[in-house]
């Protein structure tokens, strides 16, 4: 029987990795959330970034929300403007700084995948070139700083657009895996914050 090939692999592994990442309770996934952005709060990256990709989490991801939090408790002069993403089509997508990051508002929109999206016209898109920094969801991780993405490959192609942005994804402990099956495109990010603190490559 010949062995499964990469593509398999990684389907296997992208499942099994959600669903652990589903199975901790809401109060777990809340608890860990404040954890990871209570230390990516602490980051460089973060300090020195004056525009910041995060996302509205959906089925289990990381929630940014405490970020939102700090960010719109501070003085308006001394905010960050937090982009998110929009996706169209071409498995493209673009960065919208909406009037808004309440999703309750008609600044956003439910979006592909069941994801809240912003609405391009309730706020303003951003080049990717202008980002500081991009905090990515993923499905997993590796000790090779691999990132297995849900499978659409939108960021593989943002990405590569964001010409001086730092990159940091976010997980949970419960997303690492001991190897994850690497394509020849796949590019190992520079940081990963978990609940239990900040990861580097060297």
């Amino acid at each position: 029987m010949p062995a499964p090939d990469k593509q398999t692999l990684r389907k296997a592994l992208r499942k099994e990795k959600i669903k652990a990442r589903e199975a901790l309770t809401p109060e777990e996934r809340t608890e860990k959330s404040r954890a990871i952005c209570a230390n990516i709060l602490q980051t460089p990256e973060y300090a020195k970034a004056k525009i910041v990709m995060i996302y509205k989490f959906v089925k289990g991801e990381v929630q940014l929300k405490a970020l939102e939090e700090v960010n719109e408790a501070l003085p308006k002069a001394e905010r960050k403007t937090f982009v998110y993403p929009l996706c169209i089509e071409d498995r493209g997508m673009l960065a919208i700084a909406p009037d808004s990051s309440d999703t309750g508002t008609d600044s956003w929109k439910r979006g592909a995948f069941g994801i809240p999206e912003p609405v391009p016209e309730k706020g303003r898109a951003v080049a990717p070139e202008d980002i500081d920094l991009v905090i990515s969801p993923c499905s997993s991780f590796d000790e090779t700083f691999m990132r297995l993405g849900m499978g659409g490959g939108y960021y593989d192609r943002f990405l590569p657009k964001c010409a001086k942005a730092d990159v940091m994804l976010v997980a949970y402990e419960c997303q690492r895996a001991e190897k994850i099956p690497a394509e020849d495109w796949d590019v190992p990010v520079p940081c990963i914050v978990t609940e239990n603190g900040i990861l580097r490559k060297d």
